[in-house]
């Protein structure tokens, strides 16, 4: 089964989550947080089962920007 990390740096550590199930762990280095998170979604899945619909359908994960309100204003005034 495939599953989605999304990590990011922290102030000291990796924060690393799985969507699909809502698992977070983390970790000193990505090897670590991505390591931590594969365990902790293997061990909630052996406890919890997964919830409806995880692994149905493809899931699709974007970036966009917005547009930072406080620097819009500053250069209009």
């Amino acid at each position: 089964m495939r599953l989605t990390s999304i990590i990011r740096k922290g102030e000291k550590q990796y924060v690393a989550l799985c969507p699909e199930v809502d698992v977070v762990s983390q970790g000193y280095t990505l090897e670590e947080a991505m390591n931590n998170l594969k365990e902790a979604v293997e061990l909630y899945i052996e406890e919890m089962g997964l919830p409806e619909g995880v692994g149905e359908g493809e899931l699709v994960i974007s970036h966009f920007g917005v547009k930072d309100a406080k620097a819009a204003r500053r250069v209009r005034a």
